[in-house]
């Protein structure tokens, strides 16, 4: 036998052994990449959907400001020129993803899986919803705290054209451009395993970007503009408090002793999360009742403190460089960020 057919054979082997030891892993890739070339196969270019008599009207509005917002993000903003979300695929008001997050019951400690190349993530998802249903099964199996969501935004983090998913395009116009400009950033710098500053980062970008985005374009007086800081105010306040909720409940689990029953500490921690709940209704929030609605008809566990943590708690950091070390000019920012910090 030739040494390099030894070398081939060698190479086959190791490919074989990784595929077996990893065969669960292997078959993830395989269903989520079909799930994503199939998005992008059947995507249509945004002239041709806006055309179409049949895709509702409701949603041409937003449809019809993706170049402008794209535009405005490329040249104020600081985000990297791309092609992506200029074509877009129809869900038909049906759900495309979920995303499963889990955490431990105890810790405000979340579930992380790795992936080759683009390192770990404290989520995971999924096209098929049967999928993540059965996912979450295994984890609460494990005694972990869990939770399933849609996801709003797609992003392939400019290694494919991500099309515009019709779901995204049902909100107001600030909320449409918020969530482009947020994953708009995401496809310009996404650091390997740093999840929380990834999502800090686009939120962040996102909210800064879309208020001055409705500025440029409607000047400061604009009831569209006005509605959306007050929206933004609501929400701060709201994150606010459940960020110092999370601080209280990551001191509880501290001084929680590994001996006590489990009974014992779900009981606090249960009591302790009704607690951050129900004040609330203490918040000075704009529309705070539909907040106070919305909390209580759902039953929060340590995944929902996370969120906070993985997508806003570091929202105030961020604003203090902006402010303090590039003079509250966000293309500056992230310029600087994109030198600083190696993106995948």
């Amino acid at each position: 036998m030739s040494i390099t057919k030894k070398i081939l054979l060698w190479i086959l082997g190791i490919f074989l052994t990784l595929l077996v030891v990893n065969y669960k892993l292997v078959w993830y890739g395989l269903g989520q990449a079909k799930g994503q070339i199939e998005i992008i196969q059947k995507a249509r270019p945004i002239a041709e959907v806006l055309a179409d008599p049949e895709f509702p009207d409701s949603l041409k509005a937003n449809l019809g400001l993706v170049d402008n917002i794209k535009k405005f993000a490329f040249d104020s903003l600081g985000i990297n020129f791309s092609k992506n979300y200029s074509t877009v695929y129809d869900q038909k008001g049906k759900e495309l993803m979920f995303v499963v997050t889990a955490c431990q019951r105890f810790k405000l400690e979340p579930k992380k899986w790795s992936f080759p190349i683009v390192g770990s993530f404290s989520y995971k998802g999924f096209f098929d919803k049967q999928k993540a249903i059965s996912l979450e099964k295994e984890l609460k199996a494990e005694g972990l705290d869990t939770n399933i969501r849609t996801a709003g935004g797609w992003s392939t983090l400019g290694w494919f054209q991500d099309p515009i998913l019709s779901n995204m395009l049902d909100d107001d116009e600030a909320g449409f451009a918020e969530l482009l400009i947020h994953e708009l950033t995401h496809g310009t710098l996404f650091v390997k395993d740093s999840v929380r500053f990834n999502e800090n980062l686009a939120t962040f970008v996102g909210i800064k970007g879309t208020e001055r985005y409705l500025k440029n374009k409607y000047g400061l007086e604009n009831e569209l503009l006005m509605r959306y800081q007050q929206h933004w105010k609501d929400r701060t306040t709201l994150s606010e408090h459940i960020l110092r909720g999370a601080m209280y409940l990551d001191t509880l689990y501290k001084s929680m002793e590994n001996d006590w029953p489990v009974t014992k500490k779900l009981s606090i921690k249960e009591n302790a999360i009704d607690q951050i709940i129900a004040t609330i209704d203490t918040l000075d929030l704009h529309d705070r009742d539909r907040y106070i609605k919305f909390y209580q008809a759902r039953k929060p566990n340590n995944t929902f403190f996370m969120s906070y943590l993985r997508y806003k708690g570091d929202l105030k950091l961020l604003e203090k460089d902006l402010k303090e070390n590039y003079h509250d000019n966000i293309k500056e920012m992230l310029d600087s960020y994109k030198l600083k910090y190696p993106s995948l």
